[in-house]
């Protein structure tokens, strides 16, 4: 075969990841061989949602359907192969002047001649065949870049599928934490229900002025408020996750659940495992496969092709004894064919493959790096979420002590309501800023999982050119 042979081309690759040396996550967790990657995160609803999403979502199973497309190409491409055999059977009534000769061509592809203005019928059944021998292997790389391609679409199948698995997770979480903040929503609006109260008995008592009671609605209102915008946040991401498992907004409604606080670090590994365990990675690689083959296509121009073809059948005036040696024809022969001027085309081919395959080199390196920065940037995020939680947790503890101090003077007249209201909404917005330090947490940690390639590895891609393997 003309062409280059197929070599992976060389990748950028550290020894190490730089966000990963030296931090040690508070919950490391490795993905079980034998499960799904969510299964770390020990959540049966999630679990439930994540295995509608191979079956119903529509942009996977667009993907799916390109994939049998692609694989069905080879077949296209590889059938030249072998010999195209035909057969045919003719039943020919022809007329003309006297003076004239014509031509009819017989089911074994023999042309007889006969005259007069009425003819007998022609009666002819025969079979013909041809083989273009693929001497230079131009069909042979074409089948090579078809399956690089159809392997490429498995890959990108893949890849849709643990986009679509990732997306689901990181909205079921953030819908999660939209619970969780109504819920500290819930938990303010009693308190500031308490203050209310009291300021209004002291009212009463001649203690404090309507100011305070004034203060007190002011808050109470507003954090109802609040609480009734988390609704529409919540409601966009069940929607979302709706459309994710294939049904309509209306056909799901996920119940109230607690918000969990573990935030599982699958472990990073050594950057160069990452070029067999992203889906997009392994896409990008079979495309310069496929590019590498077309070049051999392209030089396979320059040479003759060389085609065999032969026919045989019987052709005769009546059905009976038709099948008979004295009515048989047949012919063999081999054709050379060889192109000598066409203009440049086949230079400009030539160079066009490869332009193509420099083309899905630098892709496939820049597919590279990029995986290696979203890795990096994910245990970055990880790394500083963790200390920033754990610093706002005392944070919240300081708060909550804080108010309920607060509380006691309030109840006690040492202190103004102003004090109280300040140690209540920085007790709350300490809450708030936690469950998004720890929600932006459990996102980063799927994003992570999804950077890493999820519990895909290249190994589910069949490297040889018998055959594809499903995704």
């Amino acid at each position: 075969m003309v062409g280059p042979d197929y070599r992976r081309p060389a990748a950028p690759a550290a020894p190490a990841y730089k966000e990963d040396q030296g931090w040690k996550p508070a919950s490391p967790a490795q993905v079980p061989a034998d499960e799904r990657w969510w299964s770390i995160y020990n959540d049966p609803v999630l679990d439930g949602l994540e295995r509608q999403v191979a079956v119903s979502n529509q942009t996977l199973i667009a993907s799916e359907a390109a994939y049998r497309a692609a694989a069905a190409a080879v077949a296209v491409d590889r059938g030249p192969l072998f010999p195209d055999i035909a057969v045919s059977g003719i039943n020919t009534h022809s007329g003309g002047g006297s003076g004239l000769s014509q031509g009819i061509t017989t089911g074994a592809g023999t042309t007889v001649t006969a005259g007069g203005k009425s003819r007998p019928d022609i009666y002819s059944v025969g079979a013909q065949a041809s083989w273009e021998l693929d001497i230079w292997g131009r069909i042979r790389r074409l089948v090579q870049s078809d399956v690089a391609k159809a392997q490429a679409s498995a890959a990108d199948v893949a890849a849709a599928r643990l986009s679509a698995q990732v997306a689901l997770a990181q909205d079921y979480f953030q819908l999660r934490a939209a619970d969780q903040q109504r819920r500290l929503y819930a938990d303010s609006i009693k308190d500031f229900q308490t203050s209310l109260t009291i300021a209004q008995n002291q009212v009463k008592a001649g203690i404090t002025t309507l100011a305070d009671v004034y203060s007190a609605q002011t808050e109470l209102e507003s954090t109802e408020a609040a609480e009734v915008s988390v609704e529409l946040s919540r409601a966009k991401f069940e929607h979302a996750i709706a459309v994710l498992t294939g049904n309509t907004p209306e056909q799901l409604s996920i119940e109230d659940a607690p918000f969990t606080r573990t935030v599982p670090v699958v472990p990073a590994g050594v950057p160069s495992d990452l070029l067999q365990r992203r889906p997009d990675i392994a896409a990008a690689e079979r495309n310069v496969a496929s590019a590498n083959a077309l070049i051999g296509v392209a030089q396979s121009a320059w040479y003759p092709s060389l085609t065999l073809s032969a026919s045989y059948g019987f052709t005769g005036t009546a059905l009976p004894g038709l099948l008979s040696a004295h009515n048989s024809l047949w012919s063999v022969g081999p054709e050379l064919a060889e192109t000598l001027f066409n203009g440049g085309a086949r230079l400009g081919t030539n160079r066009e493959a490869r332009a193509s395959y420099d083309q899905a080199v630098a892709s496939y390196r820049a597919t590279v790096l990029a995986a290696f920065q979203s890795v990096e940037d994910d245990l970055s995020s990880l790394r500083v979420l963790e200390r920033q939680s754990a610093l706002q947790t005392s944070a919240v503890e300081d708060a909550r002590k804080s108010e309920d101090l607060s509380l006691n003077q309030y109840k006690a007249g040492i202190i103004v309501y102003t004090t109280l209201l300040t140690a209540q909404t920085t007790r709350l917005a300490a809450e708030i800023n936690l469950l998004g330090d720890e929600s932006q947490e459990l996102v980063s940690s799927v994003d992570l999982v999804a950077q890493l390639g999820g519990s895909w590895n290249a190994a589910q891609l069949d490297r040889s050119d018998r055959g594809v393997s499903a995704p």
